[in-house]
């Protein structure tokens, strides 16, 4: 591995200040494995719903945006929770305009994880394989091994960083997924 830290991009499926998903990403962002550099994408509201006729040379600036931070990274951890049993929109619009142009979009080759909560006591594991189905038709790796899906019931209105068990997970998935990095 070279010097430079690896880059981990973490898109969240949740647009809520005080979700629990946005902790649970706040958690892989204050423990990184040492050498990893793991930042949240804020800004998967600004993103238009993905539409061939603006994605054009002058495409709207929140999607360019998006597509170079995911260029920039080295890998993608995506914590999202479940809507309505799939994945929230403001994900999959990102799985759209970060898949194009088809077949070399900014993800394309690169190892993605899925993990995230939900009160179901699944833990939003729907939405999970959801995301992870459409990450890999999109281009992605996905990396199969790195699951992590959490009923919220279990944290009983503590933040998740109060969990060592759910901390060590998060880290472990964030092990998994560079070392799925090629430098």
């Amino acid at each position: 591995m070279s010097e430079d830290k690896t880059k981990v991009l973490v898109l969240l499926g949740s647009l809520r200040a005080g979700s629990l998903n946005r902790q649970l990403a706040e958690v892989a962002v204050e423990n990184p494995p040492s050498g990893v550099e793991v930042s949240l994408y804020e800004g998967l509201g600004d993103v238009p719903l993905y539409n061939e006729d603006i994605d054009t040379a002058d495409a709207p600036a929140a999607a360019v945006a998006l597509r170079t931070a995911g260029g920039n990274a080295d890998a993608v951890l995506v914590v999202t929770p479940e809507h309505n049993g799939t994945i929230p929109a403001a994900l999959k619009n990102a799985i759209d305009w970060l898949s194009r142009p088809y077949g070399s979009g900014a993800l394309k080759g690169k190892p993605v994880a899925v993990i995230g909560s939900s009160l179901s006591s699944y833990g939003g594991k729907w939405a999970h394989d959801d995301a992870r189905k459409s990450f890999g038709i999109a281009g992605a790796a996905v990396v199969e091994s790195s699951e992590f899906s959490v009923s919220s019931k279990v944290f009983d209105g503590k933040h998740p960083r109060e969990s060592a068990e759910v901390t060590a997970r998060v880290r472990e998935v964030l092990e998994k997924l560079i070392a799925d990095v090629s430098h």
